[in-house]
């Protein structure tokens, strides 16, 4: 399963490769991928949404052959979620579907936020924490801070060399415990593996994390929310928004399900249970009957 990708400019110099699957003047679904994956996050959903829909998956900057600006300040939020409307005017795309996991879905919550009622219609997320419930549980929640201290690791420069040295898999083998080899065709992992490799793009997927204003504290630190702290003044969700977790995420626990009702109206949540981190590839079916059900509704 391989898909054409082709080359799009933004303005303000990022190039991105794409996937532009389905019929031009279809609704649009842009999908977005988390760390440390590529458009192929959503090669089952691509196949099976493209008949009707036109589906546009990025290599978003840092990854792959797109744009990989080296300094820090190229990933922060407001750049990487700018990409994408600046994606969706480059193709001519006034209204759209945002669907995310991962790091593509905490773009995709920005990209909702900011363009509900406007741009974008419809939001899918995919293992991706809202950020305001997100940092409340590194404060207070004592899984959810200790499968986050990979971030830590990822943000700290005495990590470099080692990245130089072996690239991005260096880091992972040593700051992370989610892989699972049996549960990806070995032509997928294989890819992975080579993509890890290339050195720009290593630092340019370290940098979303290096970027981030989300603030991991040690483990030793208070589990107590801080005094002055001030949660993100977000609005609140309202357009027709489908979250789907995956209940055994090592990295993300169902935890962070919890107050998502009070902040997004309307609200349809679907659990996939024995599934792990990376459901869109994982849980390929149920990921696409939720979406089906939820775009028919």
């Amino acid at each position: 399963m391989s898909f054409d990708l082709k080359r799009v400019a933004l303005p303000g110099g990022i190039h991105l490769d794409i996937v532009d699957e389905g019929p031009t003047q279809a609704p649009a679904l842009i999908f977005l991928h988390g760390f440390p994956e590529s458009h192929r996050t959503w090669r089952h959903q691509i196949r099976h949404f493209a008949g009707r829909f036109r589906c546009i998956a990025p290599d978003q900057r840092g990854y792959r052959g797109s744009s990989k600006p080296q300094e820090v300040a190229a990933y922060t939020p407001d750049k990487l979620i700018g990409d994408v409307f600046l994606l969706a005017d480059t193709l001519g795309i006034a209204n759209f579907t945002i669907v995310g996991h991962d790091w593509g879905g905490a773009l995709a919550w920005g990209v909702a936020l900011a363009g509900q009622h406007t741009r974008v219609s419809r939001a899918v997320i995919a293992n991706a924490p809202h950020p305001a419930i997100f940092q409340k549980l590194l404060y207070t929640n004592r899984v959810q801070r200790e499968a986050s201290q990979y971030i830590r690791g990822f943000r700290d420069p005495a990590n470099d060399a080692l990245v130089k040295e072996h690239g991005l898999t260096g880091l992972l083998l040593q700051e992370v415990k989610w892989d699972r080899p049996n549960a990806m065709e070995p032509e997928e992992r294989d890819q992975l593996l080579r993509d890890w490799q290339n050195r720009d793009a290593a630092f340019g997927m370290l940098n979303y994390y290096r970027a981030s204003p989300i603030d991991v504290p040690p483990m030793d630190a208070p589990f107590a929310v801080p005094a002055g702290y001030t949660p993100p003044a977000l609005p609140k969700l309202t357009i027709p928004t489908l979250v789907i977790w995956a209940l055994d995420d090592l990295a993300l626990p169902p935890e962070n399900l919890e107050g998502l009702d009070e902040i997004i109206d309307p609200l349809t949540l679907v659990k996939v249970p024995d599934c792990g981190h990376f459901v869109p590839w994982e849980a390929p079916e149920a990921v696409n009957s939720a979406m089906e059900e939820f775009m028919a509704s």
